[in-house]
Formats: structure tokens, sequence, C-alpha cells
């Protein structure tokens, strides 16, 4: 199903990191809301709850309530002001979380029609890994992958060998 549709790279390369370290049997409350990567991790065999869409940097109550074994959070952690908040609240002992990586030839992402679809940080990788240590999160595995386009210009090239995303599994200390 997803291996053809947009972002197949980013879906097939995040459920693959997913299947490696957590095992269908372990509940996912997922930080977000319901998206097409919900449907995928539930037709895998995962038990995933999502949050609600409450603003995440002022309301942790469902991340306080949750009785998840495991934490996910795809490309949420960019859109927050504060996501070391939110790393301290979690209460599980596992978090699986992707992030865009800054990069060097491109601008921030900013809608201009969405004001919620903004990305008030952009991490590259050892920033991204102080502030899981600094919350109190051991990395215990990490990927990297492009996001290559097809369009034509300097820009599209160099995605097709700088790294985009960057993915990882952590345990609480």
């Amino acid at each position: 199903m997803y291996e053809h549709s947009y972002p197949n790279k980013r879906f097939k390369n995040t459920i693959a990191f997913l299947e490696t370290h957590i095992a269908t049997s372990e509940t996912i409350l997922d930080l977000g809301v319901t998206n097409p990567l919900t449907a995928i991790m539930q037709d895998k065999g995962y038990t995933v709850q999502n949050t609600k869409g409450e603003d995440l940097d002022l309301n942790t109550t469902t991340i306080d309530n949750s009785k998840a074994d495991v934490v996910t959070a795809f490309e949420i952690f960019e859109h927050l002001l504060s996501p070391f908040t939110v790393l301290k609240a979690i209460n599980t002992n596992k978090l699986v979380a992707s992030v865009p990586l800054k990069l060097w030839f491109s601008s921030a992402y900013r809608s201009k029609t969405d004001m919620l679809d903004r990305h008030y940080h952009e991490f590259e990788d050892w920033q991204f890994d102080w502030l899981l240590e600094k919350a109190g999160w051991q990395i215990k595995a990490r990927a990297k992958w492009t996001n290559p386009t097809k369009k034509i210009g300097i820009r599209p090239i160099l995605r097709w060998f700088t790294p985009r995303y960057y993915i990882i599994y952590a345990e609480r200390i």
C-alpha cells in the first residue's frame, strides 16, 4: 500500500525502523493527529492512539495520562517551541522519533496558508541528540535518509545525497 503513495520513501523507512525496534505487542502513543502513517502502523499490526491536535507546548495531558508502552513522534518536534517539555512529560521508557534535518542550502519550512504547519526548529543531528540527552533519553539506534525530488536545479541535486530525515530509537535513562 504505502510503497506506491507519497511520501513513500519516508513512510517505508520509518516503518522499517519501527519494526526493527518495537514489537507489535507494544502499544503506541503517536504524538500528532491521526494521519496516513497511523493507518500504515495499524496495518502492520500496531495498536496506536494519537494525540487529538492539542497544542503540546501548552497541554501535555494526553501524554501525562497515557499508558502506552512506546511513544512515537514522527516529524512533530520541529513544530514545537519547547520539545524539551514534551520529551520530559513522556512517562514511558521507549521513544521512536524522527525530525527533518536542517539543510544548509534551504530555509526552514514555513507554510504560507497554515499557521500550524511551520518549523520552529530544524535540527542538526547533534542538536537533536543533545536535546534527547538533556531530557533524560539515551539513543540506542539512529538512521538518516535523503529525500530526493524530481525537480531540476542545484537544490534538487543536493537533496539526492544530503540526508533530510533523522530517526532515533531511545530509552529513558
